[in-house]
């Protein structure tokens, strides 16, 4: 019986992340990538375009503005 090598969420992303730039190569992220920003672009354009006219996404609030509230 073959003993199998116990390895994390992150290491098998990256393996097999590895193994498809091997095998389909480069090119192939930049066509994913610009699939994706695409299909993004499409699905949120109202949200992206409100962000743009408002000067930029909207930060994230610190933890400690976030607890502010809960005293």
């Amino acid at each position: 019986m073959v003993e199998k090598e116990e390895i994390t969420v992150a290491e098998a992303g990256r393996r097999g992340g590895r193994a498809t730039l091997e095998s389909q190569g480069i090119d192939f992220f930049k066509r994913i990538g610009k699939k994706g920003g695409e299909r993004t672009a499409e699905l949120y354009k109202e949200l992206l375009s409100e962000f743009g006219r408002k000067g930029g996404r909207p930060r994230r609030l610190a933890l400690d503005e976030y607890m502010e509230g809960e005293d």
